[in-house]
């Protein structure tokens, strides 16, 4: 059984570091809508391209994210990325460390 106690942490790791990217890529993101970027420059395009659809996702659900000219949904993204860090990544955790 350690094996599969083995598989189910190295899931949890790799979910982790993807979640922890993600984040640093939410912080460019927000940091880059702050200055005038041009939207043709192949960084930026890169970076609305992987985090717009998570941004969308938001302000279509929860509509109160936009407020005025004030979009709230990197926070809630970031809210988002924090609970499953804590929900599902320690209990990848947890049940890596039962299984062995």
């Amino acid at each position: 059984m350690f094996v599969l106690g083995n598989i189910v942490q190295a899931v949890a790791v790799i979910l982790e570091r993807v979640l922890m990217l993600y984040k640093m890529v939410l912080i460019v993101t927000v940091l880059i809508s702050w200055v005038s970027a041009d939207p043709f420059n192949p960084i930026v395009q890169f970076l609305r391209a992987v985090t717009e659809p998570l941004f969308g996702w938001i302000r279509r659900y929860l509509p109160f994210t936009t407020v005025g000219m004030l979009d709230l949904s990197p926070l809630v993204a970031f809210l988002l990325i924090w609970l499953i860090q804590l929900g599902v990544v320690q209990s990848l955790y947890e049940l890596g460390a039962r299984l062995r």
